[in-house]
């Protein structure tokens, strides 16, 4: 195997490469990644046996083709040392190393054979769609921070996504929830799908919005029972799916929170942000005091101390109700607009939040006992 290519394109396929393989393995080959020099492309993939990962890199010259596995992170932390842009030059050496230079460099790095590497070869062809890259992102960056992090319900350690219809129109609905909030986010599908509901596990997202950030076009979606692919160009993501039974998410919705609250966004999301300052725990509650159209933030910790600050909102009632203050920031700062819009039922039920500058999406928090 001989090949070279540019430093800046196997640097950007190798830090991918990094969020997919798990830093301590039992298994040495899932340190690995699979380089594969054939067809005028290098093909690399890296896997932790849940979640695979492929990137073709077409702006490579083959000198003679071949294939083999070397240390992900040994291989990474060199190139990205590299100077920047320039050409790095591989060979391999017997069966067991490969060599690799730039300018005055040069390496030999171990390796294990290509025929340990476990790949997948099932037929995804049968179940598939096309969704904007924009559109996926966006719901997935709505949705990933109210992801459970309690592994005994490992139902809710994931990101559901499921089909809707609102009359004529078809919908992408994705949702999430660690049982103190929820999230919900849709984007709209050109034409109804065959798509049976799944659960998408957190790692396999934060890995899917990182490759989506970098990506504007379509993404080929296809699923079978208990996997899913993405395809991005020149790149693949294939994932095991959770395997559990979403809740019925639309029960919790609140339907009979009538007491709107509108405040400008920026002011909203810098005030919680410092009054929650005081506490070195962020799940110290931050106490909302509503009167008309004034809203006093508080947060009071025994241990370090205490801040208030006000803020003119719009708001006709009189309500007193706490929340995590971690958890609105996380929501406010997803929003798209320059409001934010809290409804409430009273003290003890849980607030829905609204972006009045996106009508796909909207929140659920839980108040705070006490």
């Amino acid at each position: 195997m001989k090949f070279n290519l540019n430093q800046q394109d196997l640097q950007k396929s190798l830090n991918y490469c990094q969020g997919v393989i798990e830093k301590r393995s039992t298994l040495a080959i899932l340190s690995n990644v699979l380089l594969d020099a054939s067809e005028s492309k290098l093909t690399i993939t890296a896997t932790d046996l849940d979640l695979i990962f492929i990137n073709k890199i077409s702006n490579v010259e083959i000198l003679e083709e071949g294939k083999t596995t070397t240390s992900s992170s040994i291989m990474y932390d060199i190139v990205r040392k590299f100077s920047a842009g320039k050409k790095i030059n591989f060979s391999s050496i017997g069966e067991n190393k490969i060599h690799l230079e730039s300018e005055k460099s040069d390496f030999n790095l171990n390796c294990i054979s290509a025929s340990e590497f476990p790949l997948t070869d099932e037929n995804f062809n049968d179940n598939e769609f096309f969704i904007n890259s924009k559109n996926l992102l966006k719901i997935l960056n709505k949705c990933k921070f109210s992801v459970s992090n309690d592994e005994t319900r490992h139902y809710l350690s994931g990101v559901f996504f499921h089909q809707t219809q609102i009359e004529d129109k078809f919908f992408l609905t994705a949702a999430a929830t660690d049982s103190h909030r929820m999230s919900i986010s849709k984007a709209r599908l050109k034409e109804k799908i065959n798509f049976e509901p799944i659960i998408l596990p957190k790692k396999t997202i934060f890995q899917l919005c990182s490759l989506l950030e970098d990506y504007e076009g379509d993404v080929k979606v296809s699923n079978i029972k208990s996997k899913i692919k993405f395809e991005l160009n020149n790149s693949i993501l294939i994932s095991k799916l959770i395997d559990g039974k979403f809740p019925n998410y639309v029960q919790v919705i609140p339907k009979e929170n009538q007491k709107k609250l509108q405040v400008d966004l920026k002011s909203f999301l810098d005030s919680v942000d410092r009054v929650a300052s005081v506490s070195l725990d962020k799940k110290d509650g931050v106490k909302f005091s509503l009167e008309k159209d004034v809203l006093n933030l508080s947060v009071n910790n025994a241990n370090s101390g205490d801040g208030k600050e006000s803020l003119n909102v719009k708001f006709d009632h009189d309500l007193d109700i706490s929340f995590n203050s971690r958890y609105l920031i996380d929501v406010a700062s997803q929003l798209d607009g320059d409001q934010i819009e809290i409804y409430f039922k009273d003290t003890g039920s849980p607030a829905l939040i609204k972006d009045p500058g996106d009508f796909d999406s909207i929140y659920v928090v839980m108040p705070m006992k006490g």
